[in-house]
């Protein structure tokens, strides 16, 4: 096998916007730092998605030091102030999770709420916000769907693409499955799923489970389009998760067992692979 490495590195400041790459990176004990510290909610506080709202796809959010900067294509950039603690609000993610979001700049709810058309209320997570995962490792998230880190490999999305070409589609970019973290150099697709326990600069991560995918992928991240059937129709012919409730699957969710510092170009070392046919997440949902 090659020597595996960090190929790529990507936080995403608010759940469902688009993401920042980057070539180093602090990992906390929520994933890479300021990795969906913020997401949207509607007027009941249930969060905002691209699964029903593709156009957020390309907003895009820069943290600078203390200050939020919004942009979009059309639009006049806002930048606004982080409000760490403060006024709060009730708010959910799929009806599983009811927590508490730090009410932001009612500019930046304006803002949003012009881009998507609808209304859009941004929310930090508050000083105290402790939200287990689930899975062979569970650890913490912030108002990431269920877990710290997203990894994929460059050797999963070139078995996908090849499929997709050969039944006559166009092939894919990586950001459709939106990950933390890209790894280069494994052999065969879908190395991901079995590393147990692995590390990369001074971060330790954990398996948690694989990643069953929602309708996302099927959205163009550069125009918040939907562009499916791609890449949902191919991975249901070969990926499809039975102990999962037949989800189909690109990626691996980790937990974070070591804070640290994380770089583009790391070696990954694999401490501890899962065994042979056993996949214990489903166990622990």
């Amino acid at each position: 096998m090659s020597v595996a490495r960090v190929a790529a590195l990507t936080y995403y400041p608010v759940k469902g916007l688009a993401g920042v790459s980057v070539g180093s990176a602090e990992v906390t004990s929520t994933g890479l730092r300021h990795d969906r510290s913020f997401m949207l909610v509607q007027p009941d506080g249930t969060f905002l998605s691209q699964r029903v709202v593709p156009s957020m796809a390309p907003l895009r959010v820069a943290v600078l030091g203390d200050t939020l900067r919004l942009s979009a294509d059309g639009a006049d950039d806002l930048e606004v102030p982080i409000l760490y603690d403060g006024k709060r609000r009730d708010v959910s993610l799929f009806n599983k999770w009811f927590g508490a979001g730090v009410i932001q700049n009612p500019a930046a709810d304006e803002w949003f709420s012009e881009r998507l058309g609808q209304p859009a209320a941004l929310v930090r997570v508050t000083p105290e916000h402790e939200r287990p995962g689930w899975g062979v490792h569970q650890g913490l998230t912030g108002f990431g769907d269920a877990h710290a880190l997203l990894i994929t490999s460059l050797s999963s999305l070139d078995g996908l693409n090849a499929r997709i070409v050969e039944s006559g589609g166009e092939a894919i970019p990586m950001n459709r499955f939106r990950p933390n973290i890209v790894v280069s150099g494994w052999d065969e697709p879908h190395t991901e799923d079995h590393v147990l326990r692995a590390s990369a600069g001074s971060v330790e991560l954990g398996y948690s489970a694989r990643s069953i995918r929602c309708a996302v992928p099927t959205v163009d991240q550069a125009t918040g389009r939907k562009s499916g059937p791609e890449p949902t129709r191919t991975l249901a012919t070969y990926r499809r998760q039975s102990d999962y409730g037949g989800g189909v699957s690109f990626g691996m969710k980790a937990a974070v067992l070591a804070s640290g510092i994380i770089s583009v170009g790391d070696e990954i070392l694999v401490h501890e692979w899962l065994p042979e046919g056993r996949d214990p997440a489903p166990d622990g949902r």
